[in-house]
């Protein structure tokens, strides 16, 4: 993590970050390396994008792992997974209108998965759902939007199933920490 030399607008971000050996998230301000993570993080992150590929087969959305990019209004993020319904040019590096975006909550990310990346994905237009896993245990914080447009947000523990009616599908959170050993 650290400073920029100078303030950046995100097209100067995005020119800067192609030039380094990381991805960097950047939230206008500072720039965080995308760095490795835990066994756990890993295999919660296949799951979930296997279980999004297989769910999500033949309907007019595709899931992305995080080696794409979002833009949100302040910054660029990587999520640990989304999904989209717009058809995006293959050779972007940035997935245009995320619908629903999936963090793997880290002791080191915590606050920001749940503080100022919960207000980024919030104010998106096109995200309807923002679903924060755990990876120390089964459980999850999902926030969502509702008809009236209030964000809401809710705990999902181990047995939940994760209705996501903004893609049409519901998948039982244990699908996400299928072959972990976890309380």
């Amino acid at each position: 993590m650290g400073a920029l030399p100078k303030p950046m607008t995100i097209d100067e971000f995005l020119a800067w970050e192609e030039r380094q050996e990381l991805r960097h998230e950047y939230d206008g301000i500072q720039t965080y390396a995308m760095t490795g993570g835990t066994l756990a993080h890993a295999a919660i992150q296949i799951n979930l994008t296997s279980a999004l590929s297989r769910h999500l087969e033949g309907k007019p959305f595709r899931p992305f792992g995080s080696e794409l990019k979002i833009r949100t209004q302040a910054g660029i993020r990587y999520p640990d997974a989304f999904v989209t319904c717009t058809e995006g040019d293959l050779n972007a590096t940035i997935a245009p209108d995320p619908v629903v975006i999936f963090e793997i909550l880290s002791k080191s990310t915590a606050w920001q998965d749940l503080g100022v990346k919960t207000i980024e994905y919030r104010d998106m237009p096109s995200v309807r759902r923002y679903v924060v896993l755990q990876q120390t245990h089964r459980a999850a914080e999902v926030f969502y939007r509702t008809e009236e447009g209030e964000w809401v947000g809710e705990f999902a523990g181990a047995d939940s199933v994760l209705a996501m009616p903004e893609i049409g599908i519901a998948l039982p959170l244990s699908e996400f920490y299928r072959g972990l050993a976890l309380p």
